[in-house]
């Protein structure tokens, strides 16, 4: 069996956090995987941006070729791509390519890109998609749940990718980043077009959503949230507004816990704030509340063994709150799987600090599984 590794970064460890039962109450469902706020060393009140470590969000380069691309799903709802292609791609030949997820609550731009890019930039061709209802896809109404939804689009990324003429669709491959690990692990284990598989700070929504952070929430807690978003359903099945729900919390407080902190630095400020053209900024990252309880029956994990013999690559910060994710999927898949924690790393850390972001092992990754 392959051994948990580590990579050694220079930057000081973040301090652990407990995140417990009476917080989980103020950040019930996707707000575990997209609160936000400041750094967990910020001062409150202030619009933090911790641009250390690299911090690179809107990173381009000049050695890659960015197309705006679009298809279609077995839903028939167009998906919205940013296709990178190196510039010195031989188009004559074919090669190895990857499609990559943005973490929940986000969209493309915001951290999909990045990781696109970068592979892009080691010969890669990447993709970055917007996950059906948010970003530029289709669906209405926006920011609905639907993970089944969410899987397919990956899927419907390999049709694409595997039809242009000089990609190798048997060399095809998968990045998701923060809550898009858990989409790509689900459309994993009934697409075995896709030959390898990465996911990098992952959530697993499904039981950040039913049990929260280390356990935290209890069943009766799980049921009132179930029920208040089944009687929001009365209201706007009769035309009733939409009603969002936890997300990134748009300033801070006192009392503002620090992980919200850790998301705020990302989602509300300069280092990775962006809305879709099409957006209300007021409501980035929030899920519908009627929707988002459909998490509850979202189970990823089960049956993660059958992905093998295809290989899954586990990246996650040894400091990261959502470390517990990774672990379990890690004990769950069978051979050649890897884990990797990244030294001083926390959750959001991975989303854009290219310092600590491991792209050497992403790349010797699918170099060696995507090969010829």
């Amino acid at each position: 069996m392959n051994k948990p590794i580590g990579i050694d970064n220079t930057a000081e460890p973040q301090s652990s956090v407990d995140f417990g039962r009476r917080d989980l109450l103020k950040l019930t469902g996707a707000g575990v995987a997209a609160l936000g706020a400041a750094s967990l060393f910020s001062i409150p009140f202030a619009k933090a941006q911790d641009m250390s470590n690299g911090a690179n969000n809107f990173y381009t380069s000049d050695r890659v070729t960015l197309e705006k691309i679009a298809f279609k799903s077995q839903y028939e709802m167009n998906v919205a791509g940013n296709l990178f292609i190196p510039n010195d791609l031989d188009r004559n030949a074919r090669h190895p390519a990857l499609v990559v997820g943005h973490p929940m609550g986000a969209v493309k731009e915001q951290s999909a890109n990045l990781y696109a890019t970068k592979m892009a930039e080691q010969g890669f061709v990447a993709m970055s998609i917007d996950l059906p209802f948010w970003g530029e896809s289709e669906g209405e109404a926006r920011q609905i749940v639907s993970p089944d939804v969410y899987a397919e689009a990956f899927s419907a990324a390999v049709d694409f990718l595997g039809t242009r003429p000089f990609v190798d669709r048997n060399r095809i491959g998968a990045i998701g980043v923060c809550g898009s690990g858990s989409f790509v692990i689900s459309a994993a284990k009934i697409d075995p077009r896709m030959r390898a598989v990465a996911t990098v700070s992952m959530y697993d929504m499904g039981a950040a959503n039913r049990n929260a952070l280390n356990h935290s929430l209890s069943v009766e807690q799980r049921k009132r949230t179930i029920a208040a978003a089944a009687e929001r359903r009365w209201s706007e099945f009769e035309g009733g507004d939409v009603e969002y729900t936890s997300g990134t919390v748009h300033e801070l407080t006192a009392d503002t816990h620090p992980i919200q902190r850790e998301f705020y630095d990302f989602y509300r400020t300069p280092r990775g704030e962006f809305t879709p053209a099409s957006a209300n900024p007021q409501i980035t990252t929030h899920p519908t509340l009627t929707s988002n309880v459909k998490f509850m029956n979202f189970y990823p994990f089960n049956d993660i063994e059958t992905i093998s013999p295809r290989p899954m690559l586990f990246i996650a910060g040894d400091q990261a709150h959502s470390r517990e994710f990774s672990e379990d999927a890690y004990k769950r898949a069978a051979e050649p799987k890897e884990l990797v924690w990244v030294s001083g790393a926390g959750h959001v850390d991975l989303y854009d600090r290219v310092d600590l972001i491991p792209f050497d092992k992403l790349t010797s990754f699918f170099n060696q599984h995507l090969s010829a």
